[in-house]
């Protein structure tokens, strides 16, 4: 016969083995739930822990600012630039404004903590002390593998905010762009790429800033051009001539950012220039030059950027 105490006693033993089930399950969900708010993020400097949809997000990057705006991610900060157009809503006053292109503001960043810093090139040298006030990853494009590059970073972007899906189809749509403009660049001959400033030009070739004209749209260079880093090869209007391009692509870098001086038609407007190919069959194409000077690899941009090559060959 089981008496009384005793069934009692079972009774209380099998509740706490429910009751430490229970906390067992709990503490894994709670486990799990801590695992999911963060993402590790590989990038130009390192390996960085983030969480994943940070609520204010700052960046440096406008390249990663036009993807964030292409998949619908709010972003709370950025430096004052001279945005264009399809950016322009970030001039608004609303968005918090952390420093220059290329100087951060230190203060201003620290006082509204925020939960995610992105930053690249400009800036690069201010990544430790960035990362000491929020996690901080950079995602500068490397030029030798742009492509790559810019995917790599796009998809880093798509994991952090849960946007996937719409990063591969977005990615998806880019890549058979980019196939129909190699297929025109393959009979429309060679091109150069010259960016003007204060008066003064400089060539960029594949490898360079701008290289995705040759690299990933695959127009022929029309003369090896030195690069180092982010800054061209100084050439004279005789280079043009004896180069004597089909295609002649011009950025205007004074106009991309702000600054009084002879506009790129005007330095280019000389006889040495228009004895070439590019000018004599109308194909000196003038870039967008904030789009490519100051934004670069972004989603909704290189859209653009490939749109522009694509319509000019």
């Amino acid at each position: 016969m089981i008496t009384t105490s005793r069934l009692l006693a079972g009774t209380a033993l099998v509740s706490l083995l429910a009751l430490s089930a229970c906390s067992t399950e709990a503490a894994e969900a709670d486990a799990e739930s801590t695992q999911a708010s963060t993402v590790t993020v590989e990038h130009a400097q390192g390996s960085t822990e983030v969480p994943v949809n940070p609520e204010t997000v700052y960046t440096f990057d406008l390249g990663a600012l036009d993807t964030m705006d292409a998949l619908d991610i709010d972003v709370d900060g950025v430096p004052a630039a001279n945005f264009p157009e399809s950016l322009s809503k970030y001039a608004a006053d609303d968005i918090t404004k952390i420093g220059s292109m290329k100087e951060p503001d230190f203060e201003a960043i620290s006082a509204e903590a925020p939960d995610l810093i992105i930053i690249s090139g400009r800036v690069a040298d201010s990544y430790a002390e960035l990362n000491k006030i929020a996690p901080t990853i950079d995602l500068s494009v490397d030029n030798t593998d742009a492509w790559n590059s810019f995917e790599e970073n796009t998809r880093t972007i798509g994991k952090i905010f849960g946007k996937d899906d719409m990063v591969e189809d977005k990615l998806s749509a880019l890549e058979s762009k980019v196939g129909d403009t190699k297929k025109l660049a393959a009979d429309a001959g060679n091109g150069l790429i010259v960016m003007t400033s204060g008066g003064e030009m400089t060539a960029y070739g594949a490898g360079s800033r701008f290289g995705i004209i040759h690299d990933v749209l695959g127009v022929e260079p029309a003369a090896e051009v030195k690069t180092e880093g982010a800054h061209g090869e100084s050439v004279s209007f005789n280079y043009i001539a004896d180069t004597n391009p089909d295609h002649l692509f011009v950025i205007d870098r004074d106009v991309a950012v702000g600054e009084s001086g002879e506009a790129a038609s005007a330095v280019l407007d000389n006889e040495l220039v228009k004895s070439t190919k590019a000018a004599q069959n109308n194909n000196i194409t003038m870039l967008d030059s904030a789009s490519w000077y100051l934004v670069g690899y972004g989603l909704t941009n290189v859209d653009s950027m490939v749109s522009t090559i694509h319509d000019a060959l």
